[in-house]
């Protein structure tokens, strides 16, 4: 899997967040820098990115490659129907999207703290891949792929999939 980063996150989390991710679905993780055009998804009256434009842009970009692939942005993201999202996946595709911007804690006026921030970027990575591998939102509350309105809800979830999306991914992974 590949993790493209267009955002400002430091080369060392990247490297922190690779290892996650790929202990998480057990898959060789690496990142490149994303080659993406964020103009074309940008809407200038919101001041945010439509993510599902995002997202075929990231089709469009890398065509080439059947590998599932997610892009980490610094902006924000929204589709027409919410004010925002934290990200979005094709489900059973091979592109997703998360945007840093609203897991940062100063967004919502509170001290920065990275640890934090980045504990949230992972699970959100690993929610978005999970969408790519056919999972859908779990009801499970602290499993990884329950759906987050807010960040709260976010931080109380785990890393890794509850029991029953484990072994549907497994399945899923299986078939792949």
């Amino acid at each position: 899997m590949n993790i493209l980063n267009a955002s400002k996150l430091e080369d060392s989390r990247l490297g922190e967040l690779s290892q996650a991710v790929g202990r998480v679905f057990g898959i060789r993780t690496y990142v490149t820098s994303a080659n993406l055009n964020l103009d074309k998804a940008f809407d200038a009256s919101r001041g945010q990115c439509n993510s599902t434009a995002l997202l075929a842009e990231l089709l469009n970009s890398y065509k080439q490659s059947d590998e599932k692939r997610i892009a980490i942005v610094g902006i924000d993201l929204f589709i027409p129907v919410l004010t925002f999202v934290f990200g979005e996946a094709q489900l059973n595709g091979i592109a997703a999207v998360v945007s840093t911007v609203r897991l940062a804690n100063p967004f919502y006026g509170l001290l920065p703290n990275e640890d934090i921030d980045f504990g949230r970027l992972e699970k959100e990575v690993v929610h978005e891949l999970g969408h790519t591998f056919g999972l859908y939102h779990c009801h499970q509350f602290e499993c990884v792929m329950r759906s987050s309105t807010y960040v709260e809800e976010i931080d109380l979830k785990r890393l890794n999939p509850c029991n029953r999306c484990s072994e549907l991914l497994k399945v899923a992974m299986l078939n792949k």
